[in-house]
């Protein structure tokens, strides 16, 4: 018989309080380290972290990973017109990837493994204090 694999949230991706300055780029690797480009201003006090999703199942098995969901986080504090493009970074060891994404694991010996969640924002100029949103979905199966 085989286990049934499940696939939980553990932690939020989040990448913490910035400002546009001119624009760029904020990115959180999968270790939750995050860095800028172009002229964005970090606030200090901030925490940003990669997201974690532990999955479980039968010992040993290989498994698919499907992303899906938001391509853009969203203002929920604004008009509600205002977004952000999000680019997905994973990976399965929380090592600070800072591109790609994973699309196969295998589960240890004793069937488990974590996916970890990272991104990178397009940051406008323009960009409208507030607080973005949005969800990111995963779907695991096995192999």
């Amino acid at each position: 018989m085989v286990a049934p694999i499940a696939i939980t949230k553990a932690t939020d991706l989040v990448f913490g309080k910035f400002a546009p300055g001119a624009g760029g780029t904020v990115t959180v690797s999968t270790s939750g380290t995050r860095t800028a480009s172009g002229a964005i201003l970090s606030t200090v006090g901030s925490s940003p972290t990669a997201a974690k999703f532990d999955v479980t199942g039968d010992n040993n098995a290989t498994y698919s990973i499907a992303w899906g969901g938001v391509t853009a986080l969203t203002n929920t504090t604004g008009v509600g017109a205002e977004t952000m493009a999000l680019t997905r970074i994973s990976d399965l060891t929380g090592g600070g990837a800072t591109t790609g994404e994973v699309t196969t694991g295998t589960l240890s010996a004793s069937g488990a493994q974590s996916i970890y969640l990272g991104g990178v924002l397009t940051v406008a100029a323009t960009q409208v204090a507030g607080v973005y949103t949005g969800n990111v979905t995963v779907t695991v199966e096995y192999n």
